[in-house]
């Protein structure tokens, strides 16, 4: 069980409250057993994890600054103070460490930016005719999970083949329980339509048995069957009956050549290739189910320049499967420290044997040997687009004379429809490039706005945003204006701070002073600049003009790298407002009136579907049949009988 010590260290008074005296202080009453530690600046902010199979040992380590590296020697001078978790075993303080770090993570870490969830396929089966679809998270649904897969891209290319092989439901079971008649996936050889009886409860769950197998890797097996049957229809003359077993072989054989590279010697496996360059980290991690490629993906951990990639990839290791399911084997390029312990945390947490490997040849090697290839290539292509970034923004600096070069550069845009489903939306640009992790939108909720009336929404949005971040960051620091990097205030591990340098509205000098109102009224701690982008005659791209306060406005050369920037940085904005206009105005087109009941959630709502079909039907029932349905009280009948059937 783990225990947390958040005591003060003691001073006496005669040292100087430095980094080694602090940590001495703490020293002196730790246990000589596993646990984690976490060092605060003077600011109370966690600035490094880590976990000790001997805390008082470990931590003895911090009380000088000889004998350590220069990046251990500076996170020991901002240290202030400490705190510790104990644990039972150094397994256990080992996954306590990467979810600390995770969640709240520290300057002097090595930290894994991109933090994304991998979809699944899953055939779910809570309902008589399992459902085929795609999945993300966590595992509650009963059924079968077949990934991960790298991207929703593949996951969508294969369930389109599956459905073509082996005819799989994807409709919900609200759709499923409302058909009298096929639908257009029947129609067109997708779904053998168990909805409407046109296969039998028996043949359809041989399909699922069918599909289940393939996934599972039985893919040969499957095949051979499929051709047999195929083969004896033919001999029959059944060529209808034959040609759909051909077509359904042909599916089979796209998903099984969707893999760049299969393999022979493992079944269930992850390659996890490091690659450093110019003191930047590359992890290229790809997944192997079934001995078929299911993609990879390419993360960069944050971490410091001096560390060797193996000591990168350790840390790195425990985090990614912090919240993921780690296959039986996960082959790696480089060892890492401390293997052994981390295969037994690995295994600990998934309550079955983990083996780590670093092949050295045959088939594993060459599986390695591309993984690292892949590794270097994204790097390189990183790095090279990361320069060009910052040159770009080196260009807007010069260009506008800006006292700094940008570390981050804010656009809004809105979209609505004569004021309906208005949204506003917030994109952000960073050193390197565009920060999608950074995007907003916002709902726009004022009720006395003129429908359209474009100023007032872009007020909405600016005080909502402005107000937010002046709560959440009132004191912010403001960079040295000789270099504008990220050194000289705090930024997050994409090198993007939290409060924007320049704002790039579209729009000319109205527009330009409207926002300038807005932020004198909200009375900001630091200044931004404004820069407005007008579009040209017949909203040509290229011959925009540009308004800022205090000067008269100008044109860009029509070939002038930073015109393109910022016109790419305007697109953006405008599709983004677009895009999230567009699904919400989808979503509220589609809503169901039963949403507008009060008192109805998912599971109410399911229950009525699945006894009436659709909500048609549940206005048109009779108030006996609504207080029928399961989990609906007399009371909460009376009140969906009451909606549908209130006077006009």
């Amino acid at each position: 069980m783990a225990q947390t010590d958040t005591s003060s260290p003691e001073t006496d008074g005669t040292h100087p409250d430095t980094g080694p005296h602090i940590i001495a202080s703490h020293v002196r009453n730790l246990p000589a057993a596993p646990g984690v530690y976490r060092m605060l600046n003077k600011d109370g902010a966690v600035i490094y994890v880590g976990k000790a199979r001997n805390l008082k040992a470990r931590v003895a380590n911090y009380t000088r600054y000889e004998g350590n590296p220069v990046r251990t020697c500076r996170m020991i001078a901002a240290t202030a103070s400490m705190e510790f978790v104990r644990t039972a075993t150094e397994a256990e303080a080992l996954l306590l460490e990467a979810n600390m770090i995770k969640r709240l993570r520290p300057r002097f870490n090595v930290l894994l930016r991109d933090d994304k969830t991998f979809p699944y396929i899953l055939i779910a089966t809570d309902h008589p005719a399992p459902q085929l679809l795609k999945h993300r998270g966590a595992r509650r649904r009963k059924g079968h999970y077949f990934g991960p897969f790298a991207s929703a891209g593949a996951v969508e290319r294969t369930l389109t083949a599956l459905q073509k092989a082996f005819l799989l439901r994807n409709c919900s079971d609200s759709y499923f329980s409302a058909r009298t008649r096929p639908c257009l996936q029947y129609q067109i050889k997708r779904c053998a339509a168990p909805c409407t009886g046109a296969i039998s409860t028996t043949e359809y769950a041989a399909l699922v048995e069918d599909a289940r197998r393939f996934l599972s890797g039985k893919s040969r097996t499957v095949q051979q069957q499929l051709q047999v049957e195929m083969q004896q229809a033919a001999d029959q003359q059944d060529f209808e009956q034959a040609a759909i077993l051909r077509d359904r072989i042909s599916a089979l054989a796209l998903v099984q050549g969707q893999g760049a590279m299969s393999a022979r010697t493992i079944r269930d496996a992850d390659i996890l290739a490091i690659h450093q360059q110019a003191g930047r980290f590359c992890v290229q991690v790809f997944f192997y189910r079934a001995n078929q490629n299911w993609g990879n993906h390419a993360f960069y951990p944050r971490a410091d320049a001096s560390m060797p990639e193996a000591g990168v990839l350790g840390p790195f290791l425990i985090q990614f499967y912090e919240n993921r399911q780690p296959p039986p084997l996960i082959l790696l390029s480089h060892r890492p420290d401390q293997t052994e312990l981390i295969e037994q945390a690995l295994s600990e947490k998934a309550e079955r044997k983990i083996r780590l490997q670093v092949p050295q040849r045959g088939e594993k090697r060459q599986l390695i040997d591309h993984a690292l290839l892949n590794a270097r290539e994204a790097l390189g292509r990183q790095l090279a687009e990361t320069a060009s970034h910052r040159k770009l923004l080196e260009g807007v600096k010069t260009t506008f004379d800006l006292p700094t070069r940008p570390r981050r550069i804010e656009i809004y845009d809105n979209s609505h429809i004569s004021g309906t489903n208005a949204i506003g939306a917030m994109v952000v640009a960073g050193p390197d490039g565009l920060s999608k992790k950074h995007y907003r939108t916002f709902n726009i909720k004022g009720t006395d706005l003129t429908p359209g009336d474009d100023f007032a929404m872009m007020r909405e949005v600016l005080t909502r945003r402005f107000t937010r971040l002046m709560k959440e960051n009132p004191t912010p620091e403001i960079p040295p204006p000789s270099t504008g990097d990220s050194e000289g205030g705090p930024v997050d591990e994409q090198g993007v701070p939290d409060w924007p340098d320049l704002l790039l509205i579209d729009g000319g000098k109205g527009q330009l002073s409207a926002v300038r109102t807005v932020l004198d009224e909200l009375n900001l701690p630091v200044p931004i600049t404004l820069i407005g982008i007008a579009k040209g005659e017949e909203r040509d791209a290229g011959t925009e003009t540009f308004h800022m306060e205090g000067k008269a406005p100008f044109m860009l050369p029509a070939r002038d790298p930073v015109l393109y920037y910022l016109q790419r940085l305007r697109d953006e904005a405008h599709r983004f407002a677009i895009g999230t206009h567009r699904a919400r105005r989808k979503k509220e087109f589609v809503r169901n009136p039963l949403d507008e009941i009060p008192g109805i959630g998912p599971g109410r709502k399911r229950a009525l579907l699945n006894q009436f079909g659709s909500a048609r039907a549940v206005a048109r029932a009779a108030l006996s049949d609504i207080a029928g349905v399961p989990g609906i009280s007399r009371r909460l009948a009376q009140t969906i009988y009451d909606h549908f059937n209130q006077p006009d």
